[in-house]
């Protein structure tokens, strides 16, 4: 009676105790069990409050100062140019409608689980698209149409940029038709994030496949890191493999489930801030008017002030050619994500 006795009132005072916690803001980890009963979650599991407090075991938490409230998808599209600049084969050998239709899924799916994570966030997504046709339109709006998200698709008018972009490049080329259509959605994309978005802007390309868990690990990254440093940030959502052509210094900060690195380079699809695309406004539009060499050059001009970090191993894949340097991430499983796709 003894024995059932003591352990009635130390079940008693340690629901006791995980109440005050609770209220206070602390958390209890059982460590014998395996198990935050704070949470009501094993150790394993993401223990991160949004916009409260970023938890990494076994450092502890770190307070959140900086909360994500809105995030804005810009997808650009264009299924019928292959490649922008080479004529070499993608990955997996189809047709570039295939690559839009799986990295819109892609995105549609990682958006899914985000808003479970994050019901409080405002999510929506824009499609800004050249010239693809018909059909290919009405099967991203079908994709769209399942997600739940606001969402929209706007028909790139080239004209509208057309006069606004010097015929010849930083190497004393002519400016190409595709590089034209480029530089005009890139810019339509731009201006769309400067009026519509609220707080967080992802500009993504559509041969990017996402693992599910992609948005959610940058929002609790930009949470974490932004209030770690008290700065805005760009975030990348993919490791190029050339990155690791060149022997660079680093900075290496935590995120939720990655590590992120200080990178000063990175292609066109990335997540950023409203705060951070006002204030290198000129800069960003500056890749929309003029074809620098390389082409990224004003986003590497911003990284030398501002932190852009890439998350290792890679949240995305890029669907290049197989010899690319700036296609297929290390360490990540090519197949698995394409053939999760599948099912659009």
């Amino acid at each position: 009676m003894k024995k059932i006795n003591s352990i009635v009132k130390t079940s008693f005072f340690k629901k006791i105790l995980i109440k005050i916690c609770r209220i206070l803001g602390y958390e209890i980890i059982d460590q014998s069990s395996f198990y935050v009963p704070t949470q009501k979650k094993s150790l394993n599991e993401n223990l991160n409050i949004q916009g409260k407090k970023s938890i990494t075991l076994p450092l502890g938490e770190t307070k959140v100062s900086r909360k994500v409230k809105a995030l804005t998808i810009i997808y650009r599209s264009c299924t019928n140019i292959n490649m922008l600049t080479q004529n070499k084969k993608r990955l997996f050998d189809k047709e570039k409608s295939e690559y839009t239709f799986r990295s819109l899924n892609s995105i549609i799916v990682s958006l899914s689980q985000a808003k479970k994570s994050f019901p409080q966030i405002e999510f929506d997504v824009v499609i800004v698209d050249y010239n693809s046709k018909k059909s290919d339109l009405d099967q991203m709006q079908k994709q769209l149409n399942k997600s739940y998200f606001n969402n929209s698709i706007i028909s790139l008018n080239l004209n509208e940029f057309k006069d606004k972009i010097k015929k010849v490049n930083a190497e004393n080329n002519d400016v190409t038709e595709n590089q034209m259509s480029n530089m005009s959605n890139i810019h339509k994309s731009l201006l769309i994030a400067k009026n519509q978005c609220k707080d967080l802007v992802y500009f993504v390309e559509d041969d990017y496949l996402h693992q599910q868990e992609a948005i959610r690990e940058m929002i609790f990254a930009y949470e974490r890191i932004a209030s770690q440093t008290n700065r805005e940030l760009i975030l990348c959502s993919t490791d190029y493999p050339y990155l690791y052509t060149k022997i660079d210094p680093t900075n290496i900060f935590l995120g939720s489930t990655k590590h992120w690195r200080v990178v000063g380079e990175t292609l066109c699809t990335f997540l950023t801030s409203l705060y951070i695309l006002q204030k290198h406004w000129d800069k960003f539009i500056s890749m929309c008017q003029f074809e620098h060499y390389p082409f990224e050059q004003p986003l590497h001009d911003i990284y030398k002030s501002e932190y852009c970090l890439s998350p290792i191993p890679s949240l995305a894949l890029h669907c290049t050619n197989v010899n690319s340097i700036y296609g297929l991430s290390p360490a990540m499983n090519w197949k698995k994500i394409w053939d999760e796709n599948e099912n659009y």
